[in-house]
């Protein structure tokens, strides 16, 4: 095992505990992952639910949370436990469901973040306009601004992640 000689492995031109101040540069991506589908919020909040009898809304929790994973290995996947929570809520008087339903919020402003966008999706709105029957339509509008950001990629296609 030999070990480096003086000067090399080494910066050369300064001397003193601290680095010289480097220029602000442009976001550089920091990681890849699968983009979004873009969804038509009006079918997702309230066509498909209609015409399905309900059975879309579980399919739509289950598919942005496993959309969510897929985009953003960061973001945990909690796909299965998410419909687990709304399958099963009433055992928890409907407690676990809300809890899920909140921290959706909080997994959507994560990937909107690693999108380079200013995170835009409130829990709190969330929140609200789910208890009145709007949070699939807000929280889709949420998302398909992650998606609107890569503009005509595919779904599914790898794109690259500056935050």
């Amino acid at each position: 095992m030999s070990y480096p000689q003086q000067g090399q492995g080494q910066q050369q031109g300064y001397q003193g505990g601290y680095a010289p101040a480097q220029q602000q540069q442009a976001p550089v991506a920091v990681g890849a992952g699968a983009n979004m589908k873009r969804r038509n919020p009006i079918g997702a909040w309230l066509g498909l639910p209609i015409i399905t009898f309900g059975i879309y809304g579980l399919v739509w929790f289950f598919k942005v949370h496993n959309e969510l994973h897929a985009y953003d290995r960061r973001i945990g996947n909690s796909a299965v436990n998410a419909l687990l929570s709304m399958l099963f809520g009433a055992i928890t008087l409907g407690i676990w469901p809300l809890i899920m339903w909140v921290k959706l919020a909080g997994r959507i402003a994560a990937a909107q973040r690693a999108a380079g966008l200013a995170p835009s999706c409130s829990a709190g709105v969330g929140f609200l306009l789910g208890i009145i029957g709007f949070g699939v339509l807000y929280y889709q509008i949420q998302l398909n601004k992650v998606a609107d950001r890569y503009g005509d990629t595919p779904a599914g296609q790898q794109v690259s992640l500056v935050a």
